[in-house]
């Protein structure tokens, strides 16, 4: 099966180039907007990839855990923006599948990552707390790169 889906036969193994983050994945969530882990139930783009998503890629997920909330913090203006059970939109910042780069570079990180959106396509938090990949740059989240603190 060589070339289906942009695969790349090396020995014996196929390592298709796109298969990053599938449906039911659960992510770390790396802005500060209260989640911590989620779960993609959708991946919105193209029907073509059968429901897998890469880098800069948009998904509607699910929050499975998120910082507790008390009554203090909901009265203060940087109150937690999610809870528990919300349904939300995310881009995927991180994955764990090699990513090829168009110098021949292949990229990848030790977990999955996404940050939250809004209903806008603007970013829930107004942090973000780990490294993020420079493919977000060219898939049009400049926001999201200026923000992170280091980009690979």
């Amino acid at each position: 099966m060589i070339g289906l889906k942009s695969t790349l036969n090396v020995g014996e193994v196929l390592y298709p180039f796109y298969v990053l983050t599938q449906l039911t994945k659960f992510m770390q969530v790396i802005d500060n907007s209260g989640a911590l882990l989620i779960e993609c139930v959708n991946v919105l783009k193209q029907k073509v990839n059968n429901g897998w998503g890469s880098v800069g890629d948009e998904i509607v997920c699910v929050v499975k855990r998120a910082r507790p909330v008390s009554a203090a913090t909901q009265a203060s203006t940087t109150a937690v923006k999610v809870r528990r059970g919300d349904v939300r939109r995310a881009v995927i910042v991180r994955t764990k599948k090699s990513v090829r780069r168009p110098d021949g570079r292949f990229i990848r990180f030790d977990d999955n990552a996404a940050v939250l959106l809004n209903n806008k396509r603007e970013m829930l938090g107004t942090r973000i707390g780990g490294v993020v990949s420079a493919d977000l740059r060219m898939k049009g989240w400049g926001k999201i790169v200026s923000l992170a603190p280091k980009v690979v």
